[in-house]
């Protein structure tokens, strides 16, 4: 007889990693993440390395975060306190679990105008926090990366940008600091008395013991330490051992644990709060722009200018101006450099705009016998635009735009006497031709206190390159050594320099770091290999000897990009300008939800995994990947980065790469709204001849079940289908302009075409006073833009195929190709080309223009009617910000006497289908409340409100009670009206 078993199934043993997230999900207010993708997103910052994380917890509260480390000390796992992911030494990653303060924990918790001191959560970005300080108060040191790097980080690598040349140093700027040691002390610490120091101790136990071991090793390397720490302003390599000694006054507050503590890089607190100290920068500003023959000339002129105390002193050299003009950014900008191989910037600053003028003149007198080509700046603007050419520097110099050659950081941020500054980069350049690396090398910095930036052409992608590149480290530490240095100047040890802290210190004051870390973290769980037993700095590595991606074919050809996908994915070097939370566009889901997997940086990592193809990566089913698919789910496709990261990363582009692939071969797993709003060209041209009736039914009770089965929110109303059709309608009228100025072509895009035919055919109207002969095709014809958003490339290159066949006759006679739909001109300026290389997309993008564009260019002396004094607010579409911007359309707007503000907005959140689609609703009206929709309801009743884009208007139409207009339209308001028009202005 058969027997029955009535145990309970076996259950598999949880592992330890599992029993981990459980009790951090069970304990922790926030968001607890083991997925893969989220161990993806974290596994690199912006340095040479990574490391894949155990896990990602995002607390909600300081207190959860606290909870959070509790937990991680009850399971005896490493941790990492991460603020904004942009360090360059590979201090903020590693195979622990990472705990992200940036998303919830930003808050300021107090301002004290009077004594000019602030508190803050460590998540708080520097230009948010500068922008809610009350007056004039900010915070002064400013890396080039103020808008994404957070307060927690810049405490951790003790920051300091071009402003540091007058505000210190994070650690001269922090007050006190609340602190979490590993085995859960919790306590304030600043500059300490003696008195308090006697109360510390009376009260004993484990702040005591702290307290005692820690001015113990100092006072016990305190003749190291005044030997061997350089007396420079931008020592940053190492622990602070100097601010553990007892001071010269009589309460000794020499002892100073928060300064001590700054720039420790997580290896030996969490910092929880910061008190701050505030400045007021002074109002009125000069720039004095020098050039030199070569990098040295411009380090040998430092010592003149100190003197005069400058506000900053930075450098660039000739690699940065070359990449730079190269890639045709900052033109104007470019133009007004003075000659020379290498420059400094000198920001002259003062309270009075006399003063300036006199210091800025004595400067200048002071170096003209030096011989330096010299360029004062006193506008405002105009100097900011300068200046950008430096701050831009970093990410400026990742490749090398003319051979496409990557550069590395590594030995970035070494930091010399002034006076021995020259004499160090002569040395070093030298070095830079005996290992290969001069010619693609860009030397930029903060001159005037002696720190080097450099980005590198390392060859890591090779057993010999990796050994290149530890060789050059090591003999580029003994010479920063051999001239006094630092070897790092501002961004820290972290892995890159951890391991050659023993040249710079020696092995004793090495063991005194390694002593500060056994106080403070004896179990080594707090970042551990960072700073002190360091990993070595070839280990780790993002790209090594290993380093095998994938090279899937691609359906866009990628010509910046050696063609090749995963070369563009390769872009993104982690600097964070898309974690912006204002101004530009990027990245607007970033902004809506502050999730590091929705910026564009955490994408790119993303899809950087997906094709790294090592069996250690988290992302292991390719183009399958749901953590990817996911990621890019709320992309908007906006194509801000496109222009506003400054490597250009193009994630709209990949977004519709990998939906081509992810869908490739199932097409019936798509979401249904690829199929209602992906294929709206060809339904339209279905609903046209009955629009009335579509109408009806879009807005009947049969909507809401059309909408779910199109894959479209019920709470979004369809825009109604025109009738007539704006072709229709055309040749009705017929073409009427006199020709004087040639003729155009028109381009009907599907939107003006069958939504909104009016903006048509004011455009037909304008074109024509302005003395066009307009023309469209004659054909039903189609960009392909909805296919190439959701990723249906096959479709979308058969359409655009058939239309550049089409056009190819008129492009080919030189007529311009006029686009009113900014997305459907950007496809024919940016993304033909791209999907079908060749002389057919290069002469349909160099012939494609907007309709200010053609106004601005090739009819200057025409100015539409009525416009005088008219308030105009523009919503810039995001596409015609990526490619082109609209100065052009400003220009005829203000030359016709309108006063013109276009807002900074970022995207409306519309996006085409995104706003649309089922599950995007929320961060669809979450980015167009951002700033647009609020400035359109405040907007006084008299003001037009300018949006070219159909989807910047629908935003508008749909979610508030203004109606926006197509620019053509505002310039087509003054002139006669047009009997031919059924439609209502």
């Amino acid at each position: 007889m058969a027997t029955v078993d009535l145990a309970p199934p076996r259950t598999r043993p949880r592992t330890a990693e599992e029993n981990l997230e459980r009790a951090l999900a069970d304990r922790v207010d926030g968001e607890v993440r083991f997925d893969a993708g989220s161990r993806a997103t974290y596994a690199v910052d912006s340095s040479n390395y990574r490391q894949v994380p155990i896990g990602v917890v995002v607390p909600r509260t300081i207190d959860a975060g606290v909870e959070a480390l509790a937990v991680c000390r009850e399971h005896d796992v490493p941790v990492l306190s991460r603020g904004g992911g942009t360090s360059l030494a590979g201090q903020c990653c590693n195979a622990a679990v990472v705990i992200d303060w940036s998303k919830y924990c930003t808050r300021i918790v107090s301002v004290d105008e009077d004594a000019r001191t602030c508190v803050v959560e460590p998540g708080i970005k520097l230009d948010d926090l500068n922008a809610a300080l009350p007056g004039r108060l900010i915070f002064g040191p400013k890396p080039a990366t103020h808008v994404s790097c957070t307060l927690g980080g810049m405490i951790g690598n003790n920051s300091c940008g071009s402003t540091a040349q007058t505000f210190g140093k994070v650690a001269d700027n922090v007050r006190r600091l609340e602190v979490l040691t590993y085995d859960g002390l919790r306590m304030w610490v600043g500059p300490t008395s003696e008195q308090e120091y006697a109360t510390i101790q009376a009260e004993g136990g484990r702040r005591a013991e702290i307290y005692r071991g820690l001015r113990a090793i100092a006072a016990d390397h305190a003749a190291l330490v005044a030997e061997r720490f350089p007396d420079i302003p931008r020592r940053v390599s190492g622990y602070n051992l100097d601010d553990l000694l007892p001071g010269p006054n009589a309460d000794g507050t020499g002892l100073d644990l928060a300064r001590a503590l700054v720039g420790s890089e997580s290896t030996l607190v969490t910092v929880l709060h910061a008190e701050l100290d505030l400045v007021v920068e002074a109002r009125h500003t000069a720039l004095v722009v020098l050039g030199f023959d070569d990098i040295v000339a411009s380090a040998r002129c430092v010592d003149t200018i100190l003197p005069h105390r400058p506000h900053f002193l930075e450098c660039i050299d000739r690699v940065i101006v070359e990449f730079q003009r190269f890639r045709g950014v900052h033109p104007r900008a470019m133009a007004a450099m003075p000659e020379g191989q290498s420059w400094l910037m000198v920001q002259i600053r003062d309270d009075d705009p006399a003063r300036v003028a006199v210091r800025t003149e004595a400067l200048t007198a002071d170096l003209r016998e030096h011989g330096p080509s010299i360029l004062t700046v006193t506008d405002p603007a105009e100097q900011a635009e300068l200046f950008s050419i430096r701050e831009s520097a970093l990410a400026v110099s990742a490749r090398d735009p003319r051979t496409g050659q990557d550069n590395y950081e590594g030995w970035e941020d070494a930091a010399l006497p002034t006076a021995r500054l020259a004499d160090y980069l002569a040395e070093w350049v030298a070095l830079l031709e005996e290992y290969g690396y001069s010619e693609g090398t860009a030397i930029y910095g903060h001159f005037g206190h002696g720190c080097i930036h450099t980005r590198i052409p390392f060859e890591l992608g090779s057993t010999a390159g990796v050994a290149a590149y530890r060789s050059f480290m090591e003999r580029s530490a003994d010479l920063c050594v051999k001239y006094g240095g630092s070897l790092s100047g501002e961004h820290g040890d972290g892995q890159s320099r951890g391991e050659l802290l023993e040249r710079m210190y020696g092995p004793e004051l090495v063991a005194a770091f390694e002593s500060v870390k056994a106080l403070l973290d004896p179990r080594n769980r707090m970042n551990p290999g960072k700073v002190v037993h360091p990993f070595r700095l070839d280990e780790h590595l993002q790209i090594g000897p290993d380093y095998d991606p994938a090279e899937p074919a691609s359906a866009f050809s990628y010509p910046s990009d050696d063609g090749r996908f995963t070369r563009a994915v390769e872009r993104c070097i982690g600097v964070g300008r898309c974690r912006r939370t204002e101004g530009e566009v990027m990245c607007p889901s970033y902004r809506a939800t502050g999730e590091e997997h929705h910026s564009t940086r955490g994408r790119a990592r993303l899809l950087w995994e997906m094709l790294r193809g090592h069996e250690d990566s988290p992302i292991t089913d390719g183009w399958r990947s749901t953590e990817v698919r996911d990621a890019l789910d709320l992309c908007l496709a906006c194509k801000g980065c496109l222009s506003d990261c400054p490597v250009n990363v193009d994630m709209a582009t990949y977004k519709a790469e990998f939906l081509h692939h992810h869908y490739g071969g199932r097409q019936w797993r798509r979401p249904r709204s690829h199929l209602s709003m992906g294929w709206l060209p060809a339904l339209a041209r279905l609903a046209s001849p009955v629009a009335p009736l579509v109408n009806r039914i879009m807005s009947s009770r049969a909507a809401g079940l059309l909408k779910r089965a199109g894959g479209i929110d019920e709470r979004r109303a369809i825009p109604a289908f025109a009738t007539p059709r704006f072709t229709h309608w055309f040749r009705e009228r017929g073409s009427r302009g006199s020709g004087e100025r040639g003729e155009v072509l028109l381009w009907p895009d599907t939107f003006t075409e069958f939504l909104h035919p009016r903006a048509g055919a004011d455009a037909v109207r304008v074109l024509e006073a302005a003395g066009f002969t307009v023309r469209v095709p004659e054909q039903e014809l189609c960009c392909g833009l909805t296919w190439v958003t959701t990723g249906q490339l096959d479709v979308a290159a058969r359409v655009l195929g058939r239309t550049l066949d089409a056009l190819a006759p008129a492009v080919g006679d030189g007529m311009p190709i006029v686009g009113l739909e900014p997305s459907c001109t950007a496809v024919f300026t940016d993304d033909a080309p791209n999907l079908l290389p060749g002389p057919r997309a290069d002469a349909i993008a160099a012939a494609t223009t907007t309709l200010g564009r053609l106004l601005a260019e090739c009819a200057p002396d025409w100015a539409p009617p009525g416009l005088a004094g008219r308030e105009v607010m523009v919503q810039q579409h995001c596409h015609q910000h990526a490619t082109g911007g609209y100065g052009a359309e400003t220009d005829v707007l203000r030359r016709a006497g309108a006063e013109v503000e276009v807002l900074d907005s970022g995207c409306c959140g519309l996006a085409g289908n995104f706003g649309f689609e089922q599950g995007h609703y929320e961060v669809s009206v979450a980015c167009g409340e951002a700033v647009l929709l609020p400035r359109v309801r405040g907007a006084d009743a008299g003001t037009a409100v300018i949006a070219d884009g159909f989807s910047c208007r629908t935003q508008i139409d749909q979610l508030t009670e203004r109606r926006g207009d197509h620019l053509a339209s505002l310039l087509a308001s003054g002139l006669p009206d047009d009997e031919f028009l059924p439609w209502p202005s």
